[in-house]
């Protein structure tokens, strides 16, 4: 890669920028030197404070584009992480593609010289409807796809199946309108799907960057995510005596029952003597009262992603997750450390009707393929009823 041409990577979550981070250390795109951060993200105190005068002469190996949400969490996170980002001299640009009927039209047209110009393009999010319609205007030789969470699951198994890219948790296509703007989508989720799926000998390359047990096929390969960026500039924690929970969007995202889910919680802050929790970052501010006052459980809300916060501690020395993105990503973060990450799993029974027909097996087999956790009996889960 030269200078001239950078890696371009396009992020909407703070998951994601951490893992083009790691992709970015994993894959060698060392910054030549430390570049400007752009559009007016604050800067943030971080590692390397100091030498934050004028950009470098030398060109970032890496431009990573911002699209960030509506909610405030997640925007705090990403302005942190976008932070850090620029720390490691790449360079970033904070792009508004939501919050109107014109602003994805906008951004579009701001951004579609540069997407025609990579020579490889990094994206977070293979499911986002906004990073597909990016796609129609991609000419790159190679596309790396990095981890969203599980989601990357999924996003592997379909495109091995054929199928149309659907998150796994939707449901329906929201009535006759729904079925209409599917219908009008069509041709660009086509599109996307060929960039993702090219044939043997066409030339592309599609990298799949991942701390997720898959199997890539066709003309995919693996590049496996170690979190090696994340423990080489953070840790080790300092441990302490509790034990740590972490939540999940499991509700909010209409898979599981809130008062199930309470109980849940519940039974695991009694069962191991549980004092704080770490909230997900899209969980509802209600939903925490009522957790904190059912539970006397220490709400905590991280102002980076999990990993990063539990690498450089306090943290407990067991950490319980429902099935998630976590129990993958931890146990490499935390490796060396002395730190158990042990997976609860979703009883089917709380499971909300409208819940989709894929949630079962999907959330088991998060759990089911997780390395280096401990799995908890069934009997501490709270009865149905």
């Amino acid at each position: 890669m030269t200078p001239s041409a950078p890696a371009l990577a396009f992020v909407e979550s703070p998951v994601q920028l951490l893992n083009v981070l790691e992709w970015a250390y994993a894959a060698g795109a060392a910054p030549a030197g430390r570049a400007a951060l752009l559009d007016g993200v604050p800067r943030q105190p971080g590692r390397g404070a100091g030498d934050r005068g004028s950009p470098s002469a030398g060109a970032p190996a890496l431009r990573i584009v911002v699209l960030p949400p509506t909610d405030p969490m997640s925007r705090g996170q990403l302005r942190r992480m976008a932070a850090l980002a620029r720390d490691e001299g790449h360079e970033v640009r904070w792009q508004e593609a939501r919050g109107g009927r014109l602003a994805p039209l906008r951004a579009l047209a701001a951004l579609a010289r540069d997407v025609r110009a990579a020579r490889r393009v990094v994206v977070g999010d293979p499911f986002s409807r906004y990073v597909q319609l990016l796609l129609t205007l991609v000419r790159a030789e190679e596309l790396v796809v990095v981890d969203d969470g599980t989601a990357t699951m999924e996003f592997v198994a379909q495109t091995a199946r054929g199928e149309r890219l659907v998150r796994w948790h939707r449901v329906g296509g929201g009535g006759p309108a729904g079925r209409l703007r599917e219908l009008a989508y069509a041709p660009v989720s086509a599109t996307a799907r060929r960039r993702f799926t090219p044939p043997a000998g066409h030339g592309r390359r599609v990298e799949v960057f991942t701390s997720m047990p898959v199997t890539v096929h066709g003309a995919m390969t693996l590049r496996a995510n170690t979190f090696a960026w994340t423990r080489a500039r953070f840790g080790p924690p300092r441990l302490t005596r509790g034990t740590d929970l972490v939540g999940t969007s499991l509700v909010e995202t209409g898979v599981v029952d809130p008062v199930r889910y309470l109980e849940a919680v519940r039974s695991l802050a009694l069962e191991h003597g549980a004092t704080r929790y770490f909230a997900h970052r899209r969980e509802s501010p209600e939903k925490l009262r009522a957790l904190s006052e059912a539970t006397g459980l220490e709400i905590v809300r991280p102002d980076l992603p999990l990993e990063l916060v539990a690498r450089r501690g306090p943290v407990g020395r067991t950490i319980v997750s429902f099935p998630s993105t976590v129990v993958h990503t931890l146990p490499y973060a935390l490796t060396g450390t002395g730190v158990t990450v042990a997976v609860y799993d979703v009883d089917p029974a709380w499971l909300t009707g409208s819940a989709s027909p894929r949630a079962r097996t999907f959330l088991a087999g998060v759990t089911a393929t997780a390395r280096d956790v401990r799995r908890l009996p069934a009997r501490t889960a709270p009865a149905a009823g």
